[in-house]
């Protein structure tokens, strides 16, 4: 849920300097069915609390990786709408670290803590002392004055600056590039 934050910024920034929420509403992505799966492969992978059921971890690890294989095809499928290819490389850092670290995400034991989590395990993190990769693992926790706050890596940091991007870019919002003139 930290990554709703950046997209409640952008809307936020977006109207400030003009940008229409109309716009926003009329992106169009290509397949967006493919984003609907991935996100529901996740919910029964890693279901909230309340839900119902609890997923083996096998089939959570089987479920998380291939609910990456759908998002990103979905982002190769949509690359053309701006920000999509940073959210893809963000996507792809993670994945790095779960497939390195054998189906899950590592998370190191300070920022598990500091998110408040108590057990060794919470949803798609595990903290581990020397995982693979530890430069792309959940490294940061966010605040706890933030909502559902949890750990994060950098992998999420990117995919969060690019979901910053889409949003604004959607939004109509564009970066004014002036040119200074070149005297001759």
């Amino acid at each position: 849920m930290v990554l709703a934050l950046p997209v409640v910024i952008a809307v936020a920034l977006g109207l400030a300097v003009g940008g229409s929420l109309g716009q926003l509403a009329e992106i169009r992505l290509r397949v967006p069915w493919l984003f609907l799966a991935a996100i529901a492969l996740q919910v029964i992978a890693f279901p909230v609390s309340g839900m119902p059921w609890r997923t083996h971890e096998t089939v959570a690890s089987v479920l998380w990786v291939a609910s990456y294989g759908l998002l990103v095809v979905a982002a190769l499928l949509n690359r053309r709408i701006a920000g999509v290819p940073v959210v893809a490389t963000g996507m792809c850092l993670n994945l790095a670290a779960i497939l390195a670290n054998g189906g899950t995400m590592p998370v190191g034991y300070e920022a598990m803590h500091a998110a408040g989590r108590v057990s060794e395990t919470h949803a798609n993190s595990t903290a581990m002392s020397e995982p693979t990769l530890p430069w792309l693992v959940d490294r940061w926790a966010a605040p706890d004055w933030l909502p559902l706050a949890n750990v994060f890596s950098v992998g999420d940091v990117v995919i969060a600056f690019g979901a910053f991007v889409i949003v604004l870019a959607a939004m109509g919002v564009r970066v004014r590039r002036d040119v200074p003139a070149i005297d001759q």
